[in-house]
């Protein structure tokens, strides 16, 4: 997947760390002016600020904004303790997915790998300047950047930092990212780009996801090595009952790269948002981010939503769990794991 052996990360002895680990600081893309946000752009910009704000006080937060959007960026959040803005050109905010997947030498060190990206399979046109995205960050804080061919979005797999990755079928084997590739290579791809051992399938996301074509990120997060939080609906009704049965068959059957069972935190609670432009959107807890001594969930005022947070802070134990408004992140596509990049602690490699 690289042009030999020895240029992969894994190779290098580079893993991709858990979300959960140590972070520098975290990235969040500004929103652009595309048609996703309709009439909303005003509300999402809030949304987005209320968020650079929540993180703020636990981590560093460098806010990547478009030049044209560069000064609102500024404005909204450059007052706050921390919190920088970096002008590069990007056609979208969702960073998890276009940004960089940040590695670590286990030595103090750190680098990065690039994924191929073509929107999601193309849905969203233009996407050349989000797809060069991590190129202009590594230059910008002079980062070893790793590339591979294997398209792929950084929500569409969560890892434990041991070794363990888990992704969906319906994303990396789907023919509008990765036409013609096996199983077996997709999984040496992720090995070789993300330093992993053990890959662990899961069959889709949410039947709702249909922008990301089922990213993991919506469905199953790490919350520690040896424990995932997992997604699941009671109401039989629900189109996401069967799939997330059957995710929760695959979690239980599966032994991570130390061979340990899974333990599973079952999150039931499935949230609607009110309704937008006639449309309801839904916004799972398990889009969670991680922040140093903190969590960021989203929030929304639905039924059950107190129970939601408490699993989560056991599950996730000396975290501060804080909740965001949610509303238009969902409307656009995504939650607040999807706006956010976790950039560890270390020091850069030299390109």
């Amino acid at each position: 997947m690289f042009e030999t052996a020895v240029d992969s990360p894994r190779a290098a002895g580079l893993m991709a760390p858990a979300r959960t680990g140590r972070h520098e600081r975290t990235l969040v893309a500004w929103p652009t002016d595309r048609e996703v946000w309709g009439a909303h752009r005003d509300r999402a910009v809030d949304e987005y600020a209320a968020l650079v704000a929540a993180i703020a006080p636990f981590e560093p937060v460098t806010v990547v904004a478009d030049p044209a959007r560069a000064a609102e960026a500024s404005e909204r959040c450059g007052a706050l303790p921390a919190v920088d803005v970096l002008e590069i050109p990007i056609d979208d905010s969702w960073i998890r997915d276009s940004g960089p997947i940040y590695l670590v030498d286990g030595a103090g060190g750190r680098a990065l790998t690039q994924f191929g990206f073509n929107a999601w399979g193309g849905k969203y046109l233009p996407y050349d300047r989000d797809a060069d995205l991590p190129r202009r960050l590594a230059e910008t804080t002079q980062t070893r950047r790793y590339t591979s061919h294997l398209v792929m979005e950084g929500g569409g797999f969560t890892v434990d930092g041991e070794g363990t990755l888990i992704t969906t079928e319906s994303v990396v084997l789907n023919d509008n990212r990765n036409p013609g590739w096996t199983r077996e290579r997709a999984e040496q791809a992720l090995r070789d780009a993300t330093g992993a051992e053990t890959i662990l399938w899961l069959a889709h996301g949410l039947a709702e996801d249909r922008d990301t074509d089922g990213h993991s990120d919506n469905v199953v997060q790490f919350a520690a090595p040896g424990r995932v939080v997992v997604q699941v609906t009671p109401d039989h009704e629900n189109p996401n009952y069967a799939p997330l049965q059957d995710n929760l068959a695959r979690l239980r059957a599966a032994r991570d790269a130390r061979g340990r069972a899974l333990e599973i935190v079952e999150i039931p609670q499935l949230p609607v948002t009110d309704e937008v432009d006639g449309e309801r959107f839904v916004a799972p807890y398990v889009n969670f981010y991680p922040v140093n001594g903190g969590v960021i969930v989203p929030r929304l005022d639905a039924p059950g939503e107190a129970d939601a947070f408490a699993a989560l802070a056991d599950a996730l134990p000396g975290r501060k769990v804080v909740g965001v408004p949610s509303v238009m992140l969902a409307y656009g596509g995504g939650g607040v794991g999807c706006v956010t990049q976790h950039v560890p602690a270390g020091t850069p490699q030299a390109p």
